[in-house]
């Protein structure tokens, strides 16, 4: 085979109509716009309904505000801590190794549960409950620093006063 003897598939190539060629061809005179009016004379923009309200207008508005700014956090709760032995330690990687948090994403330790040996936890968020609870089985709660600096910057009064 030879680039000479190469064709495309076929039906996959179809040849291109040609409009305006006189009142003996398929496509002349009006060349499929029909007679007089909006249609035949321009462009319409897309969406337009003839003057009747758009569907993009009929519907309503998504309601709420999204804060681009929001800080979510894969959770696990301390009864999830409970298959780590006593004195080992528990990160973001051991709790992805297994398969106890999701693979991306920031983890926070909630308070539901609780732990019966000390454990040394460095996430990156705790409640306040969970951290009582980590101490007061004689473990340690470690905050990390995501990757990329401070998850939240420290607040300074007003932006605007901050220049």
């Amino acid at each position: 085979m030879k680039v000479h003897d190469l064709k495309p598939a076929p039906g996959s190539n179809p040849s291109k109509k040609r409009v305006g060629r006189g009142i003996g061809g398929r496509r002349g005179k009006t060349a499929g716009t029909g007679t007089k009016g909006q249609g035949t004379r321009g462009s319409i923009k897309p969406g337009f309904e003839g003057g009747q309200t758009p569907l993009t207008r009929r519907t309503p508005k998504l309601k709420g505000f999204k804060n681009p700014f929001r800080i979510e956090y894969t959770v696990i709760n301390l009864d999830g801590l409970e298959d780590f032995p006593a004195g080992s330690e528990v990160t973001p990687e051991s709790l992805r190794a297994k398969g106890l948090v999701h693979k991306h994403g920031l983890v926070k330790v909630l308070g539901r549960g609780d732990v019966t040996r000390p454990l040394t936890v460095r996430v990156h968020a705790f409640s306040k409950s969970a951290a009582e609870a980590i101490r007061a089985a004689g473990g340690t709660a470690e905050t990390l620093v995501p990757p990329g600096g401070l998850a939240r910057p420290p607040a300074r009064g007003n932006a605007l006063t901050n220049r």
